[in-house]
């Protein structure tokens, strides 16, 4: 899948890579390719750019550890961090309701959240005049 498929979810991709405990970089690119089956692929120069800006809104910690014979950088989510993955959670949930609202209204009218509003009419395609 490309890179511009993820565009505004990689925060949350990369939050949730690091749920379960510290990685390095390119561990965070395997866990995000093996947890979609294969499907996303993250660049490096993609990732790492994102990593840095998360760290410097305290939503990462990092440090330098020894991984085999290299040193690496490794990530972990701050109190923060996870904060802001779970509201990224949130608005996942809401967005793809909503998306699925839409693109299949039928598997979506069991699902369909309350509204505070009366219910809207079915949109009706008029021709153009």
């Amino acid at each position: 899948m490309k890179t511009e498929a993820v565009r505004g979810h990689l925060d949350g991709l990369l939050l949730a890579a690091l749920e379960d405990g510290p990685l390095h970089g390119y561990a965070i690119i395997t866990a995000v390719q093996e947890r979609s089956g294969g499907v996303l692929e993250l660049r490096t120069g993609t990732v790492y750019p994102a990593l840095n800006r998360l760290e410097r809104l305290g939503l990462l910690a990092s440090d330098w550890q020894s991984v085999g014979e290299r040193r690496r950088r490794c990530y972990a989510l701050t109190g923060a961090g996870r904060r802001a993955l779970a509201d990224e959670r949130t608005g996942w949930r809401q967005f793809t309701a909503a998306i699925g609202a839409v693109l299949d209204p039928s598997a979506a009218a069991g699902n369909a959240p309350a509204t505070d509003g009366p219910a809207l009419a079915p949109a009706r395609h008029r021709p153009a005049t």
